[in-house]
């Protein structure tokens, strides 16, 4: 692994996406946080409903106060509106997610662009409605199988990261961190090898570079797609991976925790 590889913490973020709304979320958010413990190499987030938000938050800080407290999961929102207040009937603003304990933020997600329609603009927006919060982004790129069998994958994510690449350089000692996660791979059991996903990470840190060396050494860019405790060792261990955005397999701490041990291993050897 190399120095600059190492350099940055591992990090393994849980997104629930419309599971674990209400107690089961709160149950959900204890187990990770008592996982914590057990992984110290690897720095763990978790995404849950906006309805179990500040519930998880509670239970997070709880298990942390009562343990080490140094160790913390921190706290997601899947999504936020760019604006910070307004009529907006259903959506959520960065100054909510914060007062519901978030430190981070999702962006971008997939879901959103391919049901909801958001273009890159609308991700550049929220992204800098973040970092004037103080809320992590989490911006993630990817393209639809489509577009991989057209040949078009990095065309695509240039696209996508080109969009708010000035947003991220801005406020590069935040240290966001960014998502690769092809399309056709989500919730389809399906997932790039390592030499795929690599490529694409290695691609992105070279377009990082490209606008700042300092941009392309910090931010972390985490693989989305089918993560699963059986092939997140080899997903990670990869020169440009440095973690992971996980669906289904963040719905039970047993799933999510084979995950951030490989990560942990990985980090500690």
């Amino acid at each position: 692994m190399s120095n600059e590889k190492k350099s940055r913490k591992p990090l393994v973020a849980g997104n629930w996406k419309m599971h674990h709304g209400g107690l089961s979320g709160v149950e959900l958010a204890g187990a990770v946080a008592r996982l914590a413990r057990e992984v110290p190499h690897v720095e763990l987030v978790i995404a849950p409903p906006y309805t179990a938000l500040a519930a998880a938050a509670h239970e997070c800080d709880a298990e942390a106060a009562g343990g080490r407290g140094d160790v913390r999961v921190a706290i997601a929102g899947q999504n936020m509106h760019a604006s910070h207040t307004g009529a907006f009937t259903g959506e959520i603003s960065s100054a909510m997610l914060k007062d519901s304990g978030c430190t981070w933020v999702i962006l971008g997600h997939s879901e959103r662009r391919q049901h909801f329609g958001e273009t890159d603009a609308a991700v550049a927006a929220k992204t800098t409605a973040a970092f004037k919060q103080g809320l992590v982004p989490i911006v993630c790129v990817g393209e639809t199988l489509a577009e991989r069998e057209a040949g078009h994958t990095l065309e695509v994510v240039k696209r996508q990261l080109d969009a708010v690449l000035p947003v991220l350089h801005a406020h590069v000692a935040t240290a966001a961190a960014i998502a690769y996660e092809p399309v056709w791979a989500i919730g389809t059991g399906k997932h790039a090898g390592p030499a795929e996903a690599e490529e694409v990470h290695a691609a992105i840190r070279g377009w990082l570079a490209a606008t700042s060396a300092t941009l392309a050494a910090q931010t972390r860019i985490l693989y989305g797609g089918s993560v699963k405790g059986d092939n997140a060792a080899g997903l990670l261990g990869c020169p440009n991976i440095d973690g992971a955005l996980v669906g289904g397999a963040s719905l039970d701490a047993v799933s999510f925790g084979a995950i951030a041990r490989a990560a942990d291993a990985l980090a500690s050897s």
